[in-house]
């Protein structure tokens, strides 16, 4: 596993109001391999709300889901959570990681069935951790 961090995504300057607003300002190929991304992440979770934060496209349901940007050298999946991916490190071997994103190159996309995966585990994480809060309550 390689671990890269503290680049700058590419293509934003100034803050995008939506996903249309903030794939339009990312060059090709990447912006063609994070719209494909969008449409497996919508896929997955349909009902999840797609919003702009930390300049970036980020996903929620029942909290924080998944995000993406382009970067000047691949593109990264953001888990939102710390832990969430040792349990695929396996998996993306063939990738560089860090504690909370997946980065890949524009031209080796991640695989649609692992996304989904993905995506349907942290619903999965974040529908148990809204009932542990409302047990808490």
């Amino acid at each position: 596993m390689k671990t890269v961090s503290g680049k700058r995504a590419v293509g934003v300057i100034r803050k995008p109001e939506n996903v249309d607003d903030y794939l339009a300002t990312v060059p090709l190929p990447a912006r063609d391999t994070l719209t494909k991304l969008r449409q497996l992440i919508r896929a997955a979770a349909p009902e999840a709300d797609e919003k702009i934060s930390w300049r970036m496209p980020v996903y929620y349901q029942q909290g924080s889901l998944v995000g993406f940007a382009a970067f000047k050298n691949h593109c990264s999946l953001f888990v939102m959570s710390g832990s969430f991916l040792d349990g695929y490190r396996e998996e993306l071997s063939a990738y560089e990681m860090t504690k909370s994103a997946i980065h890949f190159p524009f031209g080796k996309p991640l695989p649609a069935a692992l996304v989904k995966k993905i995506v349907k585990a942290r619903l999965a994480e974040n529908a148990e951790n809204a009932g542990r809060k409302k047990q808490h309550r």
